[in-house]
């Protein structure tokens, strides 16, 4: 696969994960953390802020791999 067509389908990829894990993650937060102390929103807001950066990272590796010819 070209790098230029790994590059778009990866750029694709990170905004649909970006846009998906926030709305479910807000979700999450909304329906659980309604009578929550603010620590336990803080620990829930930093750990769902920095969790997705994992899938991103592989996609990243994937986009900047090795060409397939």
């Amino acid at each position: 696969m070209p790098l230029r067509l790994k590059k778009f389908i990866g750029t694709i990829l990170i905004i649909v994960l970006v846009s998906v894990y926030a709305i479910v993650a807000t979700t999450i937060a909304t329906l659980t953390l309604s009578t929550a102390p603010w620590y336990v929103h803080l620990l829930y807001f930093l750990l769902t802020g920095v969790i997705w950066i994992l899938p991103a990272m592989l996609i990243i590796r994937w986009m900047a791999g090795p060409r397939n010819v």
